[in-house]
């Protein structure tokens, strides 16, 4: 298998290789919730797969993958003060402000193509930024709240293993592991064929920083939801596949 790990930015091949594993499973699950809304927080260690899985759920459920990482390279790529703030904040490891973070998320959550519902990859990563988003939902007056909250658990090893294979594209954001998942061609993208690089927040030193930044401040996040029932932990050290089925069964059990 050569193609990307995930993106919110999937070409229509590219989207057919990331689903074909798997179409199949809960295929009908998916098209009876066409319907309906699910909005659906994924979260995890640094490097356990979320926005690859967050991808895959993206196109199962026919819904927009907002992937905050994402949002705040592309601002990066495009040399706005935002790219710029952020980059400050990624480059030594560290969280991006949770107000900053939230204005740019709920923006984007207000546009129409989010009205059925959204896989939120990388945000809410904070309580402050949880309650926030709440509120938000609240404000809103129109039901809207989170369905699911999709925890991948993944041994510190494992991360650190699949962190040190890690490659992935400065123009269109999509990961690939060099061991498990390359690129077709070495080096370049598969989707947009720009030359891979190893991420600046993915270099170890930065990797230990984000692992404790994720026990400090993403930990009372998953408390917050796990005491509304909303918490899902899903064995990430399965292969891709294997994690696709459990998250895809999970929301099929509790949607």
């Amino acid at each position: 298998m050569c193609h990307a790990e995930g993106s919110t930015q999937v070409a229509g091949s590219a989207a057919a290789l990331a689903v074909s594993p798997v179409a199949g499973v809960q295929g009908d699950s998916a098209a009876a919730r066409s319907g309906s809304t699910m909005n659906i927080i994924m979260v995890g260690p640094p490097g356990a797969g979320k926005g690859t899985q967050a991808n895959r759920l993206a196109l199962w459920l026919n819904v927009p993958h907002i992937a905050s990482g994402e949002f705040f390279r592309a601002e990066q790529r495009l040399g706005t003060q935002l790219g710029l703030e952020a980059k400050s904040h990624l480059d030594r490891g560290m969280l991006v402000p949770d107000d900053l973070t939230s204005s740019m998320i709920l923006e984007r959550l207000s546009r129409p193509d989010c009205a059925r519902g959204v896989i939120l990859d990388g945000y809410p990563r904070t309580l402050p930024q949880a309650r926030t988003l709440d509120a938000a939902f609240a404000q809103a007056g129109n039901a809207k709240h989170i369905d699911r909250v999709l925890l991948l658990t993944v041994s510190e090893d494992m991360v650190l293993e699949r962190m040190i294979h890690r490659i992935s594209c400065p123009n269109c954001g999509w990961v690939y592991n060099l061991e498990s998942n390359p690129p077709c061609v070495a080096g370049v993208c598969d989707n947009c064929g720009h030359e891979l690089s190893i991420r600046s927040d993915d270099k170890i030193a930065t990797f230990h920083k984000r692992l404790q930044i994720y026990h400090e401040e993403t930990w009372p996040m998953i408390k917050y939801y796990e005491e509304r029932n909303l918490v899902t932990v899903i064995d990430g050290e399965q292969d891709i596949d294997a994690v696709s089925r459990a998250l895809q069964e999970s929301i099929a059990t509790h949607g």
